[in-house]
């Protein structure tokens, strides 16, 4: 539920800094344009102290606020074994790991990693014509959620990859020849297919001897 709400967030960020800062422009508190703007709203807000702030205003305002949320995944996070297994897989941070963990409670309902992976959307749709069989786009049928956390984990995986190329030969292969998109979903792919083989065996992730090597 955390991670839902923590979406909903995140998908209407702009509409909520807009609102965060016409509601306490209200109270008479302004602050700068930016980043550092938002930051000391968002420290008025979580003061339960702030004098300038009234208590039922606080109690408005604060379902606001993307971080509390978060802090409430990372504290899950620090006591859930699994979320901590998961997390050792590169390009799943403590919110892709925590996300895994509550949706895919019974791992064994999935018969392979693959499966999976097709349950969160991450394989190619198959169109058959005149007999042939051709890969097209990713389904996207599946938990949009968990597609997306993956995809970006992926990414940051891969902007990794083309800075230090000796430390992921199999990324940078794969970047050589296909679109730096394509290869976020097959790296995404891969993740899911990790973490289905982690779930119910226990253990973390261990890089390839290649790639420790290298």
């Amino acid at each position: 539920m955390q991670h839902r709400v923590r979406d909903l967030l995140m998908r209407q960020r702009t509409r909520l800094i807009n609102a965060l800062r016409a509601h306490m422009a209200e109270l008479g508190i302004v602050a700068a344009q930016g980043r550092e703007g938002i930051k000391e709203l968002l420290t008025i807000v979580a003061s339960e102290e702030d004098v300038r702030l009234p208590v039922n205003a606080h109690a408005s305002l604060v379902v606001l606020m993307i971080g509390s949320i978060e802090k409430r995944i990372i504290v899950q996070h620090r006591s859930n074994e699994t979320s901590k297994r998961l997390e050792t897989i590169p390009g799943i941070g403590v919110i892709g790991a925590t996300a895994i963990a509550a949706t895919v409670v019974v791992p064994k309902a999935f018969r392979s990693g693959r499966d999976l992976a097709a349950w969160i959307g991450l394989v190619p749709r198959e169109d058959s014509t005149g007999g042939k069989q051709k890969l097209g786009p990713i389904s996207k049928q599946g938990d949009q959620y968990l597609r997306r956390i993956l995809v970006v984990g992926a990414h940051a995986v891969l902007r990794r990859a083309r800075q230090q190329p000796q430390k992921y030969p199999w990324l940078t292969q794969l970047l050589a020849r296909k679109p730096f998109k394509v290869v976020a979903v097959a790296l995404a792919n891969k993740m899911a297919r990790i973490a289905w083989a982690l779930l119910p065996k226990g253990g973390t992730y261990r890089a390839p001897a290649l790639a420790a090597a290298a």
